[in-house]
């Protein structure tokens, strides 16, 4: 459900911005309501309140962000209180600011290594991952798992390519598992 709102909200947004031409707008405003939701505990907890009414929810969105926010996007965050999914708002924002990046060739890559990589190799991995991929450019972010013993795992999106020691052991013990041995 939560996948459905996100997708059906965020590309609402989406082609407003498009048809409108502030797509670098919009996604500035979201990136930056992104960090505000995600970083205010106070606010997150008066808007998850059953105790205060939507309506009232809705006056608190129009009077913080008015002036400071397109309406578009104001009308967007009233809209997801009226239906009751707020709580999917950040999936919504996530949703948009991936398409955005998506549009203008920015791919979102994760790397888990074993060990900690150098700036050196770090620039490598990046190089390579703009030679074998459509992206004009990448966010990277590195994370380190002693378990993959070596190698490294690399997402983008939905795709993995998974070059752990961990892995290929797994892959080999599998097949010696099924290998029969003859009489």
């Amino acid at each position: 459900m939560a996948k459905l709102v996100s997708k059906t909200y965020g590309d609402a947004l989406y082609a407003v911005a498009s048809e409108t031409n502030r797509m670098d707008e919009f996604f500035e405003e979201v990136q930056n309501l992104q960090d505000i939701l995600q970083g205010n505990r106070e606010w997150k907890l008066m808007m998850d309140s059953p105790k205060i009414v939507k309506e009232e929810k809705e006056k608190l969105i129009e009077e913080t962000f008015q002036g400071k926010v397109s309406k578009e996007i104001i009308g967007l965050m009233r809209l997801l209180v009226v239906k009751g999914h707020y709580k999917e708002m950040p999936d919504v924002f996530e949703y948009f600011i991936h398409q955005v990046k998506e549009e203008k060739g920015i791919g979102i890559a994760y790397v888990e290594t074993a060990i900690e990589l150098t700036d050196t190799q770090k620039e490598q991995v990046e190089a390579r991952l703009l030679e074998t991929t459509g992206y004009q450019s990448f966010e990277m972010h590195y994370t380190c798992d002693e378990s993959l013993i070596g190698g490294m795992v690399i997402r983008i999106g939905d795709r993995v390519v998974d070059s752990s020691i961990r892995t290929k052991l797994y892959e080999l013990s599998k097949n010696l598992k099924n290998i029969q041995l003859a009489l």
